[in-house]
């Protein structure tokens, strides 16, 4: 992996998707209630015959299917990057009745979580342990082809911030695989124990830096991988929905029922 080139490209990427964002404010100024539709299914660009550890499938949520222009070219940009992928995309109401058919016993727990986002951190494992592939936060967006980020033979990858932590945002998984269960456990063990107030260690990253060791499972830097608001930013993301993200929304209600 060249990863002069990965910077470069990515610097590129993030220059390119700031001007579009900053254009797309005058596209909602002018057509304030546009929105366009992520699919619930979209077949991959390319077929391809190469075996893969990880199934090619990206995994995405949101409380919304129907977003705004920068979000839908945050979308767009992520299938150009990974065209021998799947896409699989899931609602609020989706994402319940999986957990509700495919996890009876961790559905409970499931249903105690208030917050979207604490709802999606737990969710985003449970899909992977079940079918495997890739989690990609709606805002993440790769900096170089997936096929190439992943590879034909990991069983798992995790993304690492610039302060060294492990995070949530983009995680690459077979199906059934331990360290996943690992921190479905301990989610559902913090959401009965009431553990926490602040959903980064009740259910999201602070869980994964509680559970897995970074310096043995296979991590690779935010800056050589997927990154995160260059297509679209908080107002583009949530201005349909009047409680903000989630670190704000958490100030104003309890994270669990």
């Amino acid at each position: 992996m060249n990863k002069f080139l990965i910077i470069a490209t990515s610097r590129v990427i993030k220059l390119v998707a700031n001007i579009t964002k900053l254009l797309n404010y005058l596209v909602i100024w002018v057509f304030p209630k546009k929105r366009f539709k992520l699919p619930p299914y979209a077949a991959p660009l390319l077929n391809t015959k190469k075996p893969s550890k990880v199934p090619r499938v990206i995994w995405q949520t949101n409380f919304t299917d129907k977003v705004t222009l920068p979000v839908y070219l945050n979308y767009l940009f992520n299938r150009l990057m990974s065209p021998s992928y799947e896409y699989r995309f899931m609602i609020t109401e989706a994402r319940s009745e999986f957990i509700k058919n495919e996890f009876p016993d961790v559905f409970p727990y499931y249903d105690r979580l208030k917050i979207g986002a604490a709802q999606a951190d737990l969710w985003r494992l449970l899909i992977l342990y079940k079918f495997g592939g890739v989690y990609l936060d709606i805002d993440a967006h790769q900096v170089w082809p997936l096929a190439s980020i992943v590879g034909q033979n990991r069983e798992e990858l995790y993304v690492m911030t610039r302060r060294g932590e492990i995070s949530n945002y983009f995680i690459a998984s077979k199906p059934d695989n331990e360290n996943i269960k690992l921190l479905i456990d301990k989610v559902v063990e913090n959401i009965s124990l009431n553990s926490s107030d602040n959903i980064f260690h009740l259910t999201g990253p602070g869980v994964f830096n509680e559970c897995l060791d970074k310096e043995v499972i296979p991590t690779v830097l935010y800056r050589y991988a997927v990154n995160q608001g260059s297509f679209t930013n908080e107002y583009f993301q949530y201005i349909d929905k009047p409680q903000g993200k989630w670190n704000k929304e958490q100030e104003k209600t309890s994270i669990l029922k």
